[in-house]
């Protein structure tokens, strides 16, 4: 039987075939990462930081709570001072998933017996709920809340 040597043709066909699967691997993983990113909180976090400290001592001077949770098909959101009920002038609340933004949803809050609720459909799995809500003097209280949706 005549045996087969190894040449530069088997050594570099095999080198060129280990580069292809690297590169092809770091492509699907650049492109299912652009795919996913949802994009930039803020446009420039230096001018967004030039504030914050003020906006953040204004909205801890408001002592406002506020709970949320899913409940059957709706969200319920409770916002409370000092253990009583209030109800904020809601300028913008949105449920989203946090690394897939196709599954966001503005929410039309609407308030009934002490409590903010809306009507959704969400899968199982995590979900942020963000809020601005205003209070009676104009100052902004913002707040990001997870909920959790069981199986």
């Amino acid at each position: 039987m005549k045996q087969k040597s190894l040449t530069g043709w088997h050594v570099l066909i095999g080198f060129s075939m280990m580069f292809a699967t690297i590169i092809c691997a770091n492509a699907f993983l650049v492109v299912n990462a652009l795919r996913s990113y949802p994009g930039l909180e803020v446009a420039n976090s230096y001018i967004a930081s030039q504030n914050f400290e003020a906006k953040r001592s204004a909205q801890i001077s408001l002592n406002w709570k506020v709970v949320a949770s899913a409940v059957g098909n709706r969200i319920e959101v409770n916002f409370s001072k000092d253990g009583v009920s209030i109800q904020p002038y809601i300028e913008h609340a949105q449920l989203s998933r946090p690394a897939d933004r196709n599954a966001d949803q503005l929410l039309s809050l609407t308030y009934n017996d002490n409590r903010f609720s809306a009507p959704i459909t969400l899968q199982p799995g995590l979900w942020t709920l963000r809020l601005h809500a205003r209070s009676e003097d104009g100052i902004l209280f913002q707040k990001r809340l997870v909920i959790e949706v069981a199986q």
